[in-house]
């Protein structure tokens, strides 16, 4: 920081606060609450920061947020719009303005939607006659003034277009993509309508071949195996071993049972928080764990089972055994992520900020003025009720008794993950790029509350 100093006479460069070693060897364990980040010096902008993370020692995603394993939140409608919002590689449902729409429309759709590349049909709808596309190298050099511009006078009109044929094969799109040196390709019908677009899409995660990755959990039981060999059939690339405590007998050998059975599949497993238990599941070829214990937001297991970690400590130390870290547990806010990710996490796990968006299995219901989704702990006793998986993920199946560590809520409505999800993204490029180097700061109460919501009537 002294280096990027303006005033040449400062002779005294006070040391500023912590570096993240220093700040959690400290005997007490914190929450991500418990700490900030100070601000660095801003030298870069959001475009070239680069999210890409490693899931597992061979895995790296480009965007470093997974949707959690949980029933409440992660079923197909969730985890193929995560994967990318695709079908055959094509978008079929994409944002479409017409050209009399403004420059300010392309702008505001990249805010929500992480992108700017955006076809214009006469209508401004699907189906309708392609007649230009509008990409960031149009709009790029206009001055905000310029933002009530209509996309008639910037847009790339249709006649300097490449364009595929309706019902065109995926490896012959590929190919004409690659050719044209293009952002994106357009289908269109014999009356020039447009069908689909493909694009090459920033945040999905894909196989050198192509194939969007995927992954699927399973636990520790003789059935599980079964379920394993149906997954590896359709082609998933990681497994994640979901236990409430991983360091157990049972999930290390359901990783002897993978890795004899399938030598180069991903496992990942978990959950834990010490170095003993980080050790147990290296030692056994996991390739990536999975960090939290009793820290979420409808979890109650440090309170039942005196067991667990505060989170902020949790996810900080284990990254010394160098195996990839997924941040599971207390991620509440885009400022919780940050502190994850800037203290070594590699992912972050999301279930309680995807647990009211459109995708997520539950219905809404109407309550004081606004709409909620119900979202309950996978050891809630409403859960254990409903499902023997969520028995037996907390070896309960043949208890008489059941004890929950969980708890079922309402949470308010969030939208759908198609706008969400490039929100959290943008939200986090732009906070890595305030942050600049790591180092940080204590807080009290009284700063905890200062820098949180106010209530402002």
């Amino acid at each position: 920081m002294a280096d990027y100093l303006i005033s040449g006479g400062t002779r005294y460069v006070p040391e500023d606060r912590l570096t993240a070693q220093q700040l959690f060897a400290s005997a007490h364990s914190l929450t991500y609450n418990d700490f900030l980040i100070l601000p660095g010096f801003i030298d870069f902008i959001t475009d070239k920061v680069d999210l890409s993370s490693a899931l597992t020692w061979k895995i790296m995603l480009k965007m470093p947020l997974i949707s959690s394993p949980m029933d409440p939140v992660t079923e197909a409608d969730m985890a193929i719009p995560m994967v990318k919002k695709f079908e055959q590689g094509f978008i079929v449902d994409p944002v479409v303005l017409s050209p009399s729409d403004a420059v300010g429309d392309v702008l505001e759709a990249k805010v929500w939607h992480g992108f700017s590349g955006i076809p214009i049909t006469e209508t401004g709808t699907m189906g309708s006659k392609l007649v230009g596309i509008v990409t960031f190298q149009d709009t790029d050099v206009l001055a905000e003034k310029d933002h009530t511009t209509l996309l008639s006078e910037v847009m790339t009109p249709r006649t300097e277009l490449v364009v595929a044929p309706a019902g065109v094969m995926l490896k012959e799109a590929n190919e004409i993509l690659q050719c044209s040196k293009k952002g994106r390709l357009p289908a269109v019908s014999d009356c020039d309508e447009l069908v689909a677009i493909m694009a090459h899409y920033p945040v999905a995660s894909t196989e050198s071949h192509e194939q969007p990755r995927c992954g699927a959990a399973v636990g520790t039981h003789e059935d599980d195996k079964y379920r394993l060999d149906l997954l590896t059939q359709v082609g998933i690339n990681v497994t994640v071993l979901d236990s409430s405590q991983g360091s157990s007998v049972y999930q290390i050998t359901m990783v002897h049972y993978i890795k004899q059975k399938y030598p180069h599949f991903q496992v990942t497993g978990g959950n834990m928080v010490t170095a003993a238990q980080a050790k147990n599941l290296i030692d056994a070829d996991m390739e990536g764990l999975g960090v939290g214990m009793g820290c979420s937001s409808i979890c109650i297991t440090q309170g039942v089972m005196a067991c667990g970690q505060p989170q902020g400590t949790a996810a900080e130390y284990d990254w010394h055994f160098g195996v990839p870290i997924i941040a599971d547990g207390s991620i509440q806010t885009v400022g919780h992520m940050v502190k994850a990710l800037a203290h070594e996490a590699s992912t972050v796990m999301m279930g309680s900020l995807l647990a009211a968006t459109m995708e997520v299995p539950s219905e809404y219901f109407f309550s004081d003025g606004v709409w909620l989704k119900k979202y309950q702990g996978m050891d809630s006793l409403d859960a254990m009720e409903k499902s023997s998986s969520s028995q037996k993920q907390y070896f309960m199946e043949g208890d008489k008794v059941k004890i929950a560590q969980g708890i079922s809520s309402s949470i308010q409505d969030k939208g759908s993950i198609q706008k969400f999800v490039p929100y959290l993204i943008l939200s986090v490029l732009w906070s890595m790029m305030y942050s600049g180097e790591l180092k940080c700061e204590k807080r009290t109460t009284l700063a905890q509350i200062e820098g949180g919501e106010k209530q402002l009537y």
